[in-house]
């Protein structure tokens, strides 16, 4: 028996093979959890459909986590399907290009509030949604995705560090308002990973390279670590830690 057997997750945000929440739903499945996934668009339809088959997951349908009848509609059907919510992977991040590729000075007020909506507000409203499936079956877990750029000014990554630091700070607050439902909140912050959204990063390579060279492991971060310790954070393995942001990054944080 797996940490998650006879749960329920839903995961949003898996792009590609190559995303850190694949690893995660991967990982929650080979635990024993049944998975749900969502799409973004047609474009990214055709890629999550065949991973859900892989994995025997069902496809919640289209989910723009900037609609709010979308995770409505996510959620009804989670409720329809499953009755109730266990586990919730928050992995959805987005900035404009320019905003990354520009100095941070020059990030446009609509760029910058896109990027807020997108990476951190999207938190708070999936798990305002998810709140009553998951009380209706005790209680829950969810973690988001973040970053080292989150508490420290990373070269490139601009708009989407402040970002990660509201994300991370609704983290914190979604804990204190969910503890009394049972239901934990943490962030997993992971070393740079290629992904559909680091190509987005100027001089990617070079931040990755770094992570190798300097951390203390003198390695590279595995995805599959991510979704190992997300596995850990959802499940029972955890009962006592919320509101916390645990860093998967081969110690790199650590490194002056």
């Amino acid at each position: 028996m797996g940490i998650a057997d006879g749960k329920r997750a839903l995961i949003v945000g898996v792009a590609n093979d190559k995303s850190l929440a694949w690893s995660i739903a991967r990982e929650l499945h080979e635990q024993g959890a049944a998975i749900a996934m969502t799409y973004q668009g047609e474009v990214l339809e055709k890629r999550v459909r065949p991973l859900a088959a892989e994995i025997g997951a069902h496809v919640a349908g289209e989910l723009d986590v900037g609609d709010d009848a979308q995770i409505a509609h996510v959620m009804a059907g989670l409720k329809e399907l499953w009755g109730g919510l266990d586990m919730l992977v928050h992995a959805v991040a987005y900035a404009d290009r320019e905003d990354l590729r520009d100095r941070f000075l020059n990030v446009s007020r609509d760029g910058f509030s896109r990027a807020l909506d997108i990476s951190a507000y999207s938190l708070v409203a999936l798990a305002r949604a998810a709140e009553p499936l998951m009380e209706a079956r005790g209680g829950g877990s969810i973690v988001t995705l973040s970053y080292l750029g989150a508490v420290r000014a990373i070269p490139n990554y601009n708009v989407m560090g402040v970002a990660k630091a509201a994300l991370e700070a609704c983290v914190r607050y979604l804990a204190l308002d969910l503890g009394p439902k049972n239901i934990r909140v943490n962030a997993l912050s992971a070393a740079p990973a290629r992904t559909l959204a680091s190509s987005a990063i100027r001089d990617y390579h070079t931040m990755a390279h770094e992570v190798g060279e300097r951390s203390p492991l003198k390695r590279a971060m595995r995805p599959e670590e991510v979704g190992k310790m997300a596995a850990v954070m959802l499940s029972g393995f955890s009962t006592g830690v919320t509101g916390q942001t645990v860093y998967v990054d081969v110690g790199y944080n650590i490194i002056g």
